[in-house]
């Protein structure tokens, strides 16, 4: 299956998004699809055997919109800015006419040739500031559908065409300036919300901001100013005090300290010195640097923090389906009110066929399709935009419609509550071995092994300057251990889980309990009859990992820690971190099945994690919140990722998941309020008992309102404290 991410230009409302989708589903080779209005994009997925991207286009385009594909940030600014510049000088032609056209037929009963001057005043309104609701109408009529603009039409040209009648004396009153302010009105209101739209999106468009447009570069031995899109793989780039990192790479030479706060949302400048990466968009302090660039183009870690967070602002939540579903009925449902209305009025009443036109109108202007549509997409664009400033990516809706839910937290242990970097602590002997033969017997074995501890060991006998052996038949004992033969005799170093099934630990068990009881991990040196003595190493908890957990309890969550150390070690990291429930002893095949474990309590599980080993806990949970520190594999797997790797992060991406839900909550409560009191009040229901009757022009204006009153709401998210 192909994926394709398409530009669509011409949606008016979110009608306009549903009978797109609904066209795409109908659409041979295409599994799936979700039309953002919001966004202005649709995301499609296809078999490129049945249908080629140009044809996916061409039955867009054939609707009468325009779709292309791809994402250039200038040329989308242009975009925007050309559509904010249409509708405003729409709006101000329309508006120039409307005005006269109001105070002629409002107070100006008397004025000579009147009926004339409103008509040819109205008419260029009508038919040159209302093209676009007549296109829309005309669009969705070919489609069998209805939309926003079929409502605008029809009551507008109900309103124009009467007051034709009455230009040629064939009936009393006219009411060219109800359908001349109509238009002027919902014009206006689309103005507003095509700059309140365009500020939902602002976080992304920093993120496309932060790449320089140009790069200074070393080629065939000369200092070169290229495009930095035309910055290729291998190439040396350099980076001046104060200028931004054009692309992905590592430093050959110099020393600076850059400013990451962009990606990363940490504000501390991080040091930079030979072999260290540095990455796109982010900024050079004082200091020179010359790098080579490992990544270019869409695989810079900005290009996919980019596409991630676009892509998360174009997917669809579960409670935007409810929207799409009511969506799709709402529009005809409306005429059939409208109909139903004007009957009433016309043949059961004696008010006559001049206040049934007027109620009908009311009836259909009214009504706003919009503000249900925007109600969901506003608010992702807004709460994903706003994860991605604080460093907390949000890969699709889903995920952050379910952190709303979630009553439970499962951290791995290293890496993610703990700093992943253990140290050596404790060496003690239990034979005629020295402390020192101990370290040199354990860094010998462990300098083959890939094993996170491995690295601890090694480092630990470089710094007392231990003289590393040759080892021979090496074997790694995944879960317990190593094994190899030194100057021709056999040892095993691993977990004393391990040791106790091939040799007696009970002499030395006392000092194994200290050490785990103090939060270290205890492996040992072993032949298979006797135990030589062990080495223990210690995994720093980080700073914020006490303060993350006990936000989680305050906002009510529960949190577990799922661990491969024994009990006690387990019990020691628990203890600090302020974790009372866990499980230790997990091999890393075994993770998922604990996560398991707490989903048949009941429990909505978030798993925090950072490593390989972790992939498949993060995607048996119902979120998987990865660590941008750790492995691909890992991030991959979670839903949710973390760019400082704080601990910190994961109660702000779950009080952020329930704020957007809380707004999107907020956001159907007045879209189905407004309506639901709206349209009975612009029907009549109140006139006989309060004389209350809205006239279509304040309808308009209610209509229009509706729709910037809820993207207003969902800009409100920006301000939301989230920790």
């Amino acid at each position: 299956m192909e994926r394709a991410d398409l530009i669509v230009e011409g949606m008016h409302c979110a009608s306009c998004a549903a009978n797109i989708a609904k066209k795409l589903e109908r659409t041979k080779g295409v599994s799936q699809s979700n039309v953002n209005f919001a966004a202005g994009k649709a995301f499609v997925e296809f078999d490129e055997k049945q249908i080629g991207l140009q044809g996916i286009i061409d039955a867009i385009n054939k609707l009468g919109y325009k779709a292309r594909k791809g994402f250039d940030l200038e040329r989308e600014k242009k975009l925007r800015k050309e559509e904010i510049d249409s509708i405003k000088k729409t709006l101000l032609f329309s508006a120039a006419l409307s005005i006269p056209v109001f105070i002629i037929g409002m107070f100006l009963v008397d004025l000579p040739y009147r009926l004339w001057i409103l008509f040819l005043l109205a008419t260029p309104v009508q038919f040159i500031a209302g093209k676009r609701f007549y296109q829309g109408a005309w669009s969705s009529l070919r489609n069998r559908a209805a939309s926003m603009d079929t409502l605008i039409a029809l009551g507008t040209s109900a309103a124009y065409f009467y007051s034709l009648l009455a230009l040629f004396g064939i009936v009393r009153d006219q009411y060219f300036e109800t359908a001349a302010v109509l238009i002027t009105l919902v014009l206006l209101g689309k103005y507003l919300e095509a700059l309140a739209k365009g500020r939902t999106s602002e976080a992304i468009k920093k993120l496309m901001d932060l790449s320089p447009k140009t790069a200074l570069v070393e080629r065939k031995g000369c200092e070169i100013t290229i495009a930095a899109a035309e910055i290729r793989e291998g190439d040396i780039v350099i980076v001046k005090p104060g200028w931004k990192i054009p692309t992905d790479g590592f430093v050959v030479s110099g020393n600076s300290v850059v400013d990451e706060s962009m990606l990363t949302g940490e504000s501390i400048p991080v040091e930079k010195k030979k072999g260290e990466k540095v990455f796109a968009g982010t900024i050079n302090g004082q200091g020179f640097l010359r790098f080579k660039a490992t990544k270019v183009g869409s695989q810079t870690v900005l290009a996919q923090i980019i596409r991630l967070v676009e892509e998360a602002q174009g997917s669809k939540a579960e409670i935007q389906r409810f929207a799409d579903r009511v969506s799709s009925v709402f529009v005809p449902a409306i005429v059939l009110i409208a109909i139903a209305t004007f009957s009433y009025w016309f043949f059961f009443s004696p008010e006559g066929f001049s206040f049934a036109l007027l109620a009908s109108v009311s009836v259909l202007v009214i009504a706003c399709p919009c503000a249900l549509g925007l109600a969901t997409p506003t608010a992702i664009m807004v709460g994903t935009g706003l994860g991605a400033e604080k460093g907390i990516l949000i890969k699709n809706a889903e995920a952050l419609e379910l952190s709303h839910k979630v009553n439970a937290v499962v951290f791995d242990k290293t890496g993610t509550l703990t700093k992943g970097k253990p140290k050596l602590t404790d060496i003690f002997s239990s034979s005629k071995l020295s402390e020192k033969e101990l370290l040199s017997i354990a860094a010998s074995l462990e300098k083959n092994s890939e094993h996170p501890l491995a690295e601890a060991v090694v480092a630990g006998a470089k710094d007392k300057k231990i003289k590393l052996l040759a080892v021979h038949s090496f074997k790694a004992l995944p879960g317990k251990g190593i094994k190899g033969k030194i100057k021709g005799k056999e040892f095993f170093f691993g977990s004393t889980s391990f040791a106790e099934k091939t040799a007696k630990i009970e002499k030395i068990a006392g000092r194994i309990s200290k050490l785990e009881s103090e939060g270290k991990t205890v492996m040992l040196v072993f032949s298979k009859k006797e135990i030589f003595g062990g080495l223990a190493v210690a995994d720093e908890i980080k700073e914020n990992s006490a303060a993350a957990v006990a936000k989680l309890k305050e906002i009510g969550l529960e949190p577990w820690l799922i661990t491969g150390d024994n009990e006690r070690t387990a019990r020691a990291i628990a203890e600090k971190a302020g974790i009372e429930k866990f499980y230790a002893n997990v091999m890393p095949g075994k993770k998922p099945e604990f996560v398991k474990k707490i989903q048949k309590e009941g429990k909505i599980v978030a798993m925090v994690g950072d490593g390989i080993n972790d992939a498949p806990a993060l995607a048996q949970a119902d979120i998987g919140i990865a660590m941008s520190s750790g492995s691909d594999v890992a991030i991959e797997a979670g839903s949710i990722v973390l760019m400082k790797s704080d601990p910190l992060d994961v109660p702000a991406a779950i009080m952020l998941g329930r704020k957007t839900m809380s707004k999107i909550r907020q956001n159907f409560f007045w879209a189905l309020a407004y309506n639901t009191i709206g349209i009975p009040i612009a029907a009549g229901v109140l006139y006989y008992s309060s004389g209350i009757l809205l006239s279509p022009m304040i309808a308009g204006a209610a209509m229009a309102l509706s729709s910037v009153s809820v993207v207003s709401n969902s800009l409100l998210l920006k301000r939301a404290k989230i920790i």
